[in-house]
């Protein structure tokens, strides 16, 4: 697989992998054995990046990378997050005070076995705490060799400007797919000013823009869907399936998914974008890998902008929009 880098000097392979769903969120979660096997099959595949985080789980998702990645952690470049308060085992709320920090990155790398952290994302702007002291305490863990480089994570321009000014910034981690394009505005200039790189999660749009969903698909009660209005609202899931007519015929002509049009498109975006789409099953593993290969005409781009299709529905429950920094 090619390569990309990400900030002034990360290198990791043009498609990673999003690891959440290995623990939560998207059932049915497989057992911990054939998790770690997807991963290890990654790597054989040539993903070089992994993404993970301490509230998968919680905690749950890190032990698992890091126990599939222990064989080949000088191959592979890890991705956590720090950020939210977890001393009860479940999340209450953010966290991103400098003494949790620290605490949380020694937590972090026990679990991943590992003397170092690739990539250290903040999960989610804390409004309590300065994001110049979570810079500072980042930048002081790059210093005595823990970590290797400092991201955030659904943060706005500001706040990625006054964190930058501390401890320059390798990657942004948010949501960014054909359904959600809102970091085209300002997101995107801003890194590219700064050269910063970015990594979208969902880049599928929860699976949506696969095609396997429509109005009348069910979900697993406890699926992270079940809290989006996006997929809540049969009107809006009946709306977006424009999105899958607009990516099946592109699809025929490249005999491609629409999923991996979706990620091809993201691909062709900036030379410093990074998806990160996630997965329990090894066939949409190598599906979604081999979207790396779609070659997209600008034709076909022009086709998909000149379709000016908008989302309908919110992408995220009222308690979940609140964690977004602006």
């Amino acid at each position: 697989m090619k390569k990309r880098t990400l900030g002034q000097s990360l290198e990791v392979s043009e498609l990673g992998l999003g690891c959440m769903g290995l623990s939560q969120s998207f059932p049915p979660i497989p057992p911990r054995e054939e998790a770690v096997a997807l991963i290890r099959d990654a790597v054989q595949r040539g993903v070089t990046f992994f993404d993970t985080a301490q509230v998968y789980g919680p905690f749950d998702n890190e032990e698992v990378v890091g126990e599939a990645l222990e064989p080949v952690r000088d191959q592979v470049v890890i991705a956590t997050k720090f950020g939210f308060e977890l001393s009860t085992g479940r999340s209450t709320g953010t966290d991103s005070r400098p003494a949790t920090i620290r605490s949380s990155v020694e937590d972090s790398l026990r679990r991943l076995r590992t003397d170092r952290i690739d990539l250290l994302y903040q999960h989610r702007v804390d409004p309590n705490v300065p994001i110049e002291d979570v810079a500072g305490t980042v930048k002081e863990l790059i210093d005595q060799g823990k970590v290797n480089h400092f991201g955030l994570s659904e943060a706005g321009v500001q706040t990625i400007r006054r964190a930058h000014a501390v401890q320059p910034l390798t990657a942004l981690q948010s949501e960014y797919s054909l359904w959600w394009r809102e970091p085209e505005e300002a997101i995107l200039p801003t890194l590219e000013e700064l050269g910063i790189g970015f990594v979208p999660f969902s880049p599928l749009g929860k699976g949506f823009l696969t095609g396997a969903i429509d109005e009348s698909t069910e979900f697993e009660s406890d699926d992270f869907r079940n809290t989006v209005p996006r997929f809540t609202d049969s009107d809006a899931r009946k709306t977006n399936r424009a999105f899958v007519d607009l990516l099946e015929p592109i699809a025929d002509r490249h005999d491609a998914t629409p999923a991996q049009i979706a990620l091809a498109w993201l691909l062709a975006r900036k030379p410093w974008i990074v998806p990160i789409p996630g997965t329990t099953k090894l066939h949409r593993l190598e599906e979604n890998l081999a979207a790396a290969d779609v070659e997209l005409t600008p034709d076909d781009l022009r086709e998909i902008e000149d379709a000016q299709i908008e989302a309908q529905g919110a992408r995220y429950s009222e308690a979940n929009q609140r964690l977004i920094d602006r």
